[in-house]
């Protein structure tokens, strides 16, 4: 196995782009178990949810007087809340969790942390959508990679 990829899938689970869309499909091809590469992935993506709540409530507001800060913020919000409106504004926290656990970019935690923060909902049904929609996303990406690497040999 391995190791140093292994801790390469969790980072990239953890981080605002890769997330397990990235992190299990190089973990399970570094030797991980796919239920083990499955769970570690998931896990590491979710602990990033309280780390940008964190950041949204007591860190964020203090870097908005930055020109730079506050443009890429903005881009990042205004894209967000666009492609989370339609769900989060008619269905509520059924909205955010359809809208985090579609295994496409910028539908991941942080995207669903930061709509569920703009649009003001229940922190604690944050977490349980958040989390649910991450333990969800992490089966199809699970499935699809393991239905792929077997398809092509490498399982």
């Amino acid at each position: 196995m391995d190791y140093w990829l292994v801790a390469l899938a969790l980072i990239g689970s953890f981080s605002p782009i890769l997330e397990v869309r990235w992190g299990i499909p190089v973990a399970i091809v570094a030797g991980l178990n796919p239920i083990a590469a499955y769970f570690l992935c998931v896990l590491a993506n979710i602990a990033a949810i309280p780390v940008i709540f964190f950041f949204l409530d007591y860190v964020h507001h203090r870097f908005m007087h930055h020109g730079s800060y506050q443009w890429a913020f903005d881009k990042f919000m205004e894209r967000t809340r666009h492609k989370a409106h339609p769900y989060v504004e008619k269905y509520g926290p059924w909205g955010l969790l359809f809208f985090v656990l579609i295994p496409v970019p910028g539908t991941g935690s942080y995207a669903g942390a930061l709509a569920a923060w703009f649009f003001d909902l229940s922190r604690w049904k944050s977490y349980a959508v958040l989390i649910t929609g991450r333990f969800i996303e992490g089966a199809f990406v699970l499935a699809i990679t393991v239905g792929g690497f077997k398809a092509f040999g490498i399982l």
